[in-house]
């Protein structure tokens, strides 16, 4: 495979590499994501936070014009990503290739990024391992491990919890979930009494949530998609008397989502969630930000795969600056080396070592504000690293 792909990428770029970055006018972006299917509305709200960068700065940097060119994965499929990144490297000559709202997308891509060697910007895929796959690759979004671990810990060391159970959904993020949530908590000090895995798709959850009930856990953790399961999995629990104040639901932040709240109605009372960004922080870049959003999209409100987009085109005007304008894969990476910046979400850096995000996690509670529920952040943990990287012992 590599020797096909070196091939490919030397026959179709040795002119261009001979002319040089340099040369060119237009530096060209290589969006990859899942424009059509079931994950096309996250392409939407990534591209979304890409396009509201672009309308803030501007198109051009560095005395270069930023072009944009779209390619539909159509959902988690390695080897399309894998034809749709060798197409833009060749065909289209992109100096960049970015967006990647799944990990398998991401996947696919990373033996045409070493390649080819250009700067990969992974704007939401979520899995720690990605980012050791190609050494062009640089994360702007979340690692699963980041917020879960940190949640870990903080559920036994502040919020005072000793047990727990872990009910997640059974496919890759999920199980990362529940490996991080439980090394963070255990860690600790805590006790994991059960873990149980439910079906991504229709999940009946009456006999997982008893088993959780049978436990009498202190707290349980959650892992679950979006869509209509936060409202059932809430009531479920709410059915069987599993509710804060008495029992305290841990989760990811989806759980909590704007849209995910209003079908969770009062079950979603005091749920506890850790997350990267959170819409309602009160500070005047996030503000501004939202309200930018807001106007640009019908009212809708940014999530986590627009703040990915937004701060990966932030990472690619800056690292254009730092470089003069030369769009080269190696002269770029070097400069995402070690970046740090405010962004909406908080201060935020890029690993010099591991090219991986570095940020603050967010522990955020559902309160009502004004009378409606809403999250709230009670805790604010400092410059994380991804632990599967050797951050956090």
């Amino acid at each position: 495979m590599a020797l096909r792909i070196a091939a490919i990428v030397a026959l179709g770029l040795s002119a261009a590499w001979t002319t040089g970055a340099m040369a060119q006018e237009t530096v060209k972006v290589g969006l990859i994501l899942p424009y059509s299917g079931p994950f096309a509305d996250a392409a939407k709200q990534l591209e979304a936070g890409v396009t509201l960068y672009i309308q803030k700065h501007g198109d051009e940097v560095a005395g270069k014009k930023i072009e944009l060119i779209r390619k539909d994965t159509g959902g988690p499929n390695a080897d399309v990503a894998r034809r749709l990144a060798q197409e833009l490297v060749v065909r289209d000559q992109v100096d960049i290739l970015a967006g990647f709202a799944l990990t398998p997308e991401a996947v696919g891509v990373a033996e045409i990024a070493t390649e080819a060697k250009k700067l990969t910007v992974l704007m939401n895929a979520a899995t720690s391992s990605i980012i050791d796959l190609s050494p062009y690759m640089v994360r702007t979004s979340v690692t699963i491990p980041q917020v879960n671990y940190a949640l870990g810990k903080w559920a036994v060391e502040e919020a005072g919890v000793k047990q727990a159970y872990t009910l997640v959904s059974d496919y890759g993020p999920g199980h990362d979930a529940e490996s991080s949530f439980a090394k963070g908590f255990t860690e600790a000090g805590g006790t994991i009494l059960g873990a149980d895995r439910t079906p991504v798709a229709n999940p009946d959850f009456s006999a997982y949530v008893q088993r959780v009930k049978d436990s009498n856990p202190e707290a349980v953790y959650i892992f679950v998609p979006g869509g209509a399961q936060p409202a059932a999995i809430g009531k479920a629990l709410a059915d069987r008397g599993l509710s804060p104040p008495d029992t305290k639901i841990f989760a990811q932040g989806e759980l909590t989502h704007p849209e995910a709240l209003e079908s969770m109605g009062e079950t979603a009372r005091g749920v506890i969630t850790t997350f990267h960004y959170t819409l309602e922080r009160d500070d005047p870049l996030n503000k501004e930000f939202v309200d930018g959003y807001h106007a640009a999209n019908n009212g809708r409100s940014p999530d986590l795969f627009s703040i990915g987009g937004y701060d990966g085109m932030h990472l690619i005007y800056e690292a254009l600056k730092k470089t003069n304008g030369d769009a080269s894969g190696d002269a770029l990476i070097e400069a995402a080396k070690g970046m740090s910046w405010d962004s909406p979400r908080g201060p935020m850096s890029i690993d010099p070592e591991t090219r991986d995000v570095v940020q603050t996690v967010y522990i955020r509670e559902v309160q009502e504000v004004d009378g409606k529920l809403q999250n709230v952040v009670i805790h604010e943990i400092p410059e994380v690293k991804d632990p599967l990287h050797g951050a956090a012992k």
